[in-house]
């Protein structure tokens, strides 16, 4: 028989939980310790930090086994969503913005968010903001996709940028 107890367990008393998931109330460490061991499984605590301390009576390595089978399961439902970034410039043609327009509906609809920079060189950056954001609006107009701004505009080193995601 295996004897497995985490060494921080301290208290007195604990909530003990049977191999089936009853609650069997709250029992002194030594007479939950025997239990378990009387039916063969192993203390496992649970919740260390709960007061009083939550145990369960079970096999450890199903336990274990059972923890990173639900810790997989987590991280495969997580999609990871970067920031992709589209940069125009205030002479930026028609045609060039519908190609960066369709690039980012593609990256929207796959759920990454994009940052839209207005790159400006020289006297460029002292332009009126709202000509800036006029040239910033022509990309966002051409986008199929649905989205939302999730950082409002706001000026950078190389220029104004916004930044959106896909609208649930």
């Amino acid at each position: 028989m295996r004897e497995r107890i985490n060494n921080q367990i301290r208290a007195s008393e604990v909530r003990v939980i049977s191999n089936e998931g009853v609650n069997l109330g709250i029992l002194s460490f030594k007479d939950a310790f025997a239990m378990a061991n009387e039916q063969g499984f192993d203390l496992i605590e649970i919740t260390p930090n709960a007061n009083p301390p939550i145990v369960k009576i079970a096999n450890f390595g199903k336990y274990q086994y059972e923890q990173n089978k639900k810790l997989k399961k987590a991280r495969a439902g997580a999609k990871s969503t970067e920031t992709k970034s589209i940069q125009i410039k205030i002479g930026t043609g028609e045609n060039d913005l519908a190609l960066k327009a369709r690039k980012a509906s593609e990256w929207l609809k796959e759920g990454h968010r994009i940052k839209v920079e207005l790159f400006l060189s020289g006297r460029s950056k002292y332009m009126a903001d709202a000509f800036l954001r006029e040239r910033l609006d022509r990309v966002l107009h051409l986008i199929t996709e649905n989205y939302k701004v999730a950082e409002d505009y706001r000026k950078g080193p190389k220029g104004p940028t916004i930044t959106i995601e896909k609208d649930k």
